[in-house]
């Protein structure tokens, strides 16, 4: 699993662009800039929708304050779905970058895959949120339980910084 002072891996994901979906270089979105990227089991499933995007909903504009250049939410979803959830949890609004993992790329290289099959999760995202600066890693929290928000939130990162 990746860790604090490690370099951010390379990964192309996802987002809705105009033309429809379009490649986006994660290491290009980072270099030279603050950015906190969270990461969620799934679009549109319970804690993801009520309370992780919101949470970073509520902070954006602090989050900014303390000089974080982007808020970047990674899901193992089609840019499609995540394009419909930035619109349907308000996060698109509030300026949040969604981003789309659909092969699990960029979660599988940071070490951060789970299954949890009961609920028809395969090859999600833990739950996480981390600060990189200049493409390293200076903070990251990841939640024990996949079903808890309390530790990746952008509350919990606000503090942090």
């Amino acid at each position: 699993m990746i860790s604090v002072g490690d370099t951010l891996p390379g990964a192309t994901l996802l987002a809705m662009g105009a033309e429809g979906p379009a490649p986006v270089e994660l290491q290009d979105k980072v270099k030279g800039r603050k950015v906190v990227i969270f990461a969620v089991p799934g679009a549109f499933t319970p804690t993801c929708h009520s309370a992780h995007v919101p949470s970073f909903v509520r902070t954006k504009s602090d989050l900014e304050a303390k000089g974080v250049d982007e808020v970047i939410c990674v899901s193992v979803n089609d840019p499609f779905v995540m394009d419909a959830w930035g619109d349907a949890s308000g996060a698109s609004e509030a300026g949040i970058t969604l981003l789309a993992d659909p092969q699990s790329e960029f979660t599988r290289a940071v070490g951060m895959q789970f299954d949890a099959p009961v609920v028809g999760l395969m090859g999600r995202s833990k739950r996480y949120a981390m600060v990189v600066e200049d493409g390293k890693v200076t903070h990251l929290n990841v939640e024990d339980d996949p079903g808890a928000c309390d530790v990746s939130a952008g509350e919990a990162i606000l503090e942090a910084l």
